[in-house]
């Protein structure tokens, strides 16, 4: 394993913000409660609760104000939510007491590779966004930060455009980064936004260790990638062995952006798929993968359909006291499959694949 692998990660599970607004507006205030409550339990340290958009634009998020008012803090949880406007911004100021609205990133930037979605999704063009950035980067100036960070959105392709190189991409970053500098500010972070999911494991290895060799003051990555193609998982393997500590998931993998054309199916990396993979890896995520299975499970039942996760599912590893008995009947449909946290109970009444077969006898002398 490579020695960039680092010992922990911080995973930010978006669930009720990411996954949420792009499901039924009619889910109610109580099942989101529930399901914000289960998320609570996992482990998470920071919690978005959702946006205050307008309703119009996300109708999913038109009770952000309801849940703001009833959900009840877990201790040592950061509750957090999204504003775009000042009008958001004013309406999340209203439940201070319970969300944490500071800005750990005070100074940076957010610009989009592909001006058609930034004109879809932000109804901003690629130039006014370069604009805005240099309103940032004179208010860092003023203030005199040291640090700022920078957010990449359609690295790697958009829907609309099509592909983007690997210079197209390093001469935006260089722009950013030459603005930033020019300041006497060092961009030393750096997110990815793949809305769209053109991600692919080489790739990203292909523009980490590109940037590293460019630009060596930036010295922090994060991943917010799509899982359109099935492969963003891989590609969040790939960027933990160059180091990468920091990443977006939800729970059952649920999102995916109304803007990009694909709706739904862009889907994110299901929350428990990627605990579980860090913890085989020996790396720590402060998540308890049995109440992540728990809450995505929740999740499916507050959405009313399957999700594309699969460790909730099947489970993790059955290990120790966790092996599957050698007598269990056949499994099929994904009730009884649940077998592994309801039971077997769920199976019963199967037909067995053997009876009196040498393996029973040695368990049983075992």
């Amino acid at each position: 394993m490579s020695s960039l692998v680092p010992k922990s990660v911080i995973i930010h599970d978006d669930t009720m913000r990411e996954g949420l607004q792009i499901e039924s507006p009619d889910i109610s205030v109580s099942e989101k409660l529930r399901l914000l409550d289960a998320i609570g339990e996992m482990g998470a340290k920071r919690i978005s609760i959702g946006s205050f958009a307008h309703p119009k634009w996300t109708p999913s998020m038109a009770c952000i104000d309801e849940i703001a008012e009833r959900f009840v803090p877990k201790p040592g949880v950061r509750y957090t939510a999204l504003a775009f406007n000042r009008r958001g911004r004013d309406r999340a100021a209203a439940y201070g007491d319970k969300l944490d609205l500071s800005r750990t990133r005070r100074f940076g930037c957010h610009v989009e590779m592909c001006d058609t979605f930034a004109r879809r999704n932000y109804n901003r063009t690629q130039a006014q966004q370069l604009e805005s950035m240099e309103s940032a980067v004179e208010e860092a100036r003023a203030a005199g930060a040291e640090l700022a960070f920078a957010d990449i959105g359609s690295p790697w392709g958009s829907n609309f455009e099509g592909r983007f190189s690997l210079g197209q991409f390093m001469d935006l970053l260089g722009m950013i980064v030459s603005r930033w500098n020019e300041a006497g500010v060092t961009v030393h972070r750096l997110t990815f936004l793949d809305a769209m999911g053109w991600n692919m494991p080489h790739t990203v290895r292909q523009y980490l260790e590109a940037i590293r060799e460019e630009f060596p003051t930036i010295t922090e990555f994060a991943m917010h990638l799509h899982n359109t193609r099935g492969v963003a998982l891989t590609s969040y393997y790939e960027a933990l062995q160059l180091g990468v500590r920091e990443f977006d998931t939800s729970l059952g993998g649920m999102g995916g952006c109304p803007y990009c054309g694909n709706g739904r199916a862009a889907g994110h990396v299901p929350t428990e798929d990627f605990v579980h993979l860090c913890h085989e890896m020996g790396i720590e995520t402060g998540y308890d993968l049995d109440k992540v299975i728990e809450a995505a499970t929740i999740a499916e039942e507050v959405v009313g359909h399957l999700l594309h996760g699969h460790v909730s599912k099947a489970g993790g590893f059955p290990e120790g006291d966790r092996v599957y008995p050698a007598d269990m009947p056949f499994v099929e449909p994904q009730e009884e499959a649940s077998h592994f946290r309801n039971g077997p109970e769920v199976y019963e009444g199967q037909i067995a694949p053997w009876q009196n077969s040498d393996i029973l006898n040695k368990q049983a002398v075992a």
